[in-house]
């Protein structure tokens, strides 16, 4: 090989496929060096150098130098598909540690085609994968459009990378906003905590370290241009915008918005945050499906249970009612459980032995008595709410079959009125023909 070949073929791989010089340097000398092995057995000691500055190839085989128009001569084929391995491998892990470096950040690709549901993306040097998993429920991707996504895996695959993106990762929403808001960029405003539900609903809490800038109203935009850009990246999904704190009876009834919270007690012992709200603002504050308190409890990190101050009465009475039953728990033991949140079975079955050892001053067998009763108390409840749901579901199914009966009832005899009326109809006009044959015959 040429040494100023070398040398041009360095050069045009480091600067079109970013590999490293040295590494190409270190593929042909190995490819050379396999070559020349073939020829003189495993056993030589083999050493092929090429000239970085010049490019020029030198070789010893057991300590005697190799003429170089020998390792021209010999196995040019191998070594030319060595050299091609080896660089194919180099630009492989050029790109690995490429797209390493993206992992949870925002690329944008075009769409080259759907097979199977998984959309295949270019993002320029390499070709990526935007499974169905991944992709924002309901929306559709068409040849040619643009999409923005976040790169979460990235591994070889034979000679190849695999490069693995998605839509519905929550960094997606973070990204999105760090490219539209100025202020997020430049550190005035931070995302202090997301919770999303790709396609329908996230939450985003944001703070300001400047007073002067309001991280809502920024985050919105001037007539919402900004969260609008946004919102049509997601396919409409829909985006809340709330004010962080660092108080969690600020940042819960923020975190719950639209709906109005009256008062948060927090259950520190268990994470618990006991939301009451009025009973016009229960269905807003638990939000579709549960939707808005599920979210509401991702954001601020605390698990929010939303009812009603009757509701938070019943639940009192009927947990000390409960509690006292068991062995070794007095009433003063159960109405201090209920203060710190213990509300059911299920809550005192999974609560630490110390802590309950400590709160009722009781030892340890009495303890593990008592969690064990617990447990048995509450795999009963347990079984008891599914036997109710299972009632619950077969009444809805017999009032929809009764229903469908008495429709399908009422549509008969509507049909078998309508055919009678055409029937009687029928003999109208027949009586009406004759009338009119008699009376031309007595004329």
């Amino acid at each position: 090989m040429n040494p100023n070949e070398v040398l041009r073929i360095v050069d045009a791989l480091y600067r079109e496929k970013n590999i490293d010089p040295e590494v190409v340097f270190q593929a042909i000398e190995a490819a050379y060096a396999s070559a020349v092995r073939r020829q003189y057995g495993e056993e030589a000691e083999i050493t092929i150098t090429v000239g970085r500055e010049d490019g020029a190839l030198a070789g010893e085989v057991d300590g005697t130098t190799l003429d170089l128009d020998e390792i021209g001569r010999i196995g040019a084929q191998t070594a030319k598909q060595v050299i091609i391995q080896k660089i194919r491998e180099a630009e492989r892990d050029s790109l690995i540690e490429e797209f390493q470096e993206q992992i949870d950040q925002m690329v944008s690709g075009v769409i080259q085609r759907s097979e199977g549901g998984a959309t295949t993306v270019s993002l320029g040097n390499v070709e990526a994968i935007l499974p169905r998993s991944e992709q924002i429920p309901g929306e559709t991707h068409h040849v040619n459009e643009r999409v923005r996504a976040v790169v979460i895996e990235v591994r070889p695959q034979g000679s190849r990378v695999k490069v693995v993106l998605s839509r519905t990762h929550i960094r997606l929403v973070q990204r999105l906003f760090e490219t539209e808001i100025p202020e997020i960029v430049d550190g005035v405003i931070s995302i202090n905590a997301l919770a999303r539900e790709p396609g329908y609903r996230s939450k985003v809490a944001v703070s300001s370290s400047d007073q002067r800038v309001d991280c809502v109203g920024a985050c919105v935009g001037v007539r919402g241009n900004r969260i609008k850009n946004i919102v049509d990246e997601l396919a409409g999904e829909r985006i809340d915008i709330v004010r962080w704190n660092d108080d969690p009876e600020v940042l819960i009834p923020n975190a719950l918005q639209p709906a109005e919270v009256d008062q948060v007690l927090l259950c520190d012992m268990i994470g618990r945050a006991i939301v009451l709200v009025r009973e016009d603002q229960l269905s807003l504050a638990i939000g579709r499906r549960g939707q808005n308190v599920r979210l509401g409890s991702k954001l601020s990190g605390w698990d929010i249970e939303i009812m009603t101050a009757e509701e938070l009465e019943e639940q009192i009475d009927r947990a000390v009612a409960g509690f006292s039953v068991i062995e070794g728990v007095s009433e003063e033991l159960a109405q201090a459980l209920v203060e710190q949140g213990y509300l059911s079975y299920d809550d005192l079955s999974v609560m630490e032995p110390d802590a309950l050892m400590e709160m009722g001053g009781l030892g340890a067998d009495v303890v593990d008595a008592i969690i064990q009763e617990a447990e048995v108390k509450a795999e009963e409840a347990e079984q008891a709410a599914t036997e109710q749901r299972r009632m619950r579901r077969e009444q809805e199914q017999e009032r929809l079959t009764v229903e469908a009966a008495a429709k399908a009832e009422a549509a008969t005899a509507d049909s078998g009125e309508a055919e009678s009326g055409e029937a009687d109809s029928g003999e109208a006009e027949s009586g009406e023909a004759v009338a009119a044959d008699e009376e031309n015959s007595q004329e």
